[in-house]
């Protein structure tokens, strides 16, 4: 009896708790995946904002720039040209060129002469307000201070009117190191935040990734998507949420093509939510040990009156005039079996008697 009512009762208990459980807890993973994608896909919108802004204020300069100068009067370029440079020190270069591509005015006289007419910047410039990805300097190398990395940049452009004819453009070549400033900034611990070209080449990020072309899912995905999250295998052996930004632009800024891919471990992300649900299993564990240690008390407690009873109805059995039926008082069918039992003797001892 103890023994089914024991194993019968912890089988009801044990197995909806067990499936209810094993359901909630799923449920409370998935959602801990939400919550961490909204949060990296927050950090990535926020992070692709500020970044953008930080450029739009360098392009708002050169705009400006191309509203002021006029490319036939030098005199007055090459003022506004100095006071800009050493306003700002972002600017590496700064200089406009005529419709030939010669440098007619430059930051410090840099270049000041020479043909730029190959350079993407200005090709692009005499169309329209371009943006150039980032690269290593080539015809300022030789004349910029020595450096123990090579200098990169990124160039504005915009067209230079004259009598409302493009009589020129103006450029400028953004020092890197100020870009990747303003992304160093964006970090945050244990959430990386990569910059990516239309290339799938990672501007800015770890060291391990920095330089190479990715080849995960979320990078193929990224110029493709207005957002996207995945959850992948990177070239580290780690699994990691990743969510897509794939454009870094405001307003009007010119798009260097780049996208923001802002990834976090998974285990690490995940670590408050599965130290939740470790300590929900504990929680019920405890609890399902307590349950049954009162479950089998329950068992003993039933057993002992039906133990006593059938004790006493062998005994009736072998000799009427044996010790009473022990008087069951703990549950109703128990006492009622326990009279039965008492008044069956007495009948039976009356029957025995001469």
């Amino acid at each position: 009896m103890r023994t089914l009512v024991f194993f019968g009762g912890a089988t009801l208990m044990l197995v909806p708790a067990m499936v209810t459980a094993t359901l909630y807890t799923a449920a409370l993973e998935r959602r801990g995946e939400e919550l961490q994608v909204e949060k990296l896909a927050t950090r990535g919108e926020l992070s692709a904002y500020l970044l953008a802004r930080r450029l739009y204020g360098v392009w708002m300069d050169v705009a400006r720039m191309a509203d002021l100068i006029d490319p036939t009067d030098l005199a007055n370029a090459r003022e506004q040209i100095k006071f800009l440079s050493r306003l700002d020190g972002r600017y590496s270069w700064l200089g406009i060129a005529n419709l030939e591509g010669k440098v007619l005015a430059a930051r410090d006289g840099m270049l000041e002469g020479a043909s730029v007419a190959q350079r993407p910047w200005f090709r692009r410039g005499l169309d329209a307000p371009t943006a150039v990805d980032v690269h290593e300097a080539q015809l300022l190398a030789s004349l910029l201070p020595v450096s123990a990395e090579p200098y990169r940049f990124v160039d504005l452009a915009a067209p230079l009117r004259h009598d409302g004819s493009v009589a020129g453009v103006i450029g400028a070549h953004v020092n890197w190191k100020w870009v990747e400033e303003g992304m160093a900034a964006l970090q945050a611990p244990g959430i990386d935040v990569l910059l990516l070209s239309r290339d799938r080449i990672v501007l800015f990020g770890p060291t391990d990734v920095v330089n190479k072309r990715l080849s995960v899912g979320s990078a193929f995905a990224a110029s493709r998507v207005t957002s996207a999250f995945s959850r992948e295998r990177w070239s580290d052996g780690k699994d990691y949420f990743t969510v897509i930004v794939p454009s870094v632009g405001f307003a009007d800024l010119p798009s260097f093509g780049w996208s923001l891919l802002v990834r976090q471990n998974a285990d690490d992300a995940m670590a408050s939510t599965r130290e939740l649900i470790r300590a929900f299993w504990f929680i019920l564990g405890a609890g399902a040990v307590v349950a049954l240690l009162l479950l089998l008390c329950a068992a003993q407690w039933l057993r002992t009156p039906l133990r006593r009873l059938s004790e006493s109805a062998e005994a009736i059995v072998v000799d009427p005039g044996s010790r009473p039926p022990h008087q069951e008082t703990r549950f109703e069918e128990a006492a009622r079996l326990s009279d039965a039992l008492a008044h069956m003797q007495s009948k039976l001892l009356g029957r025995f008697q001469p």
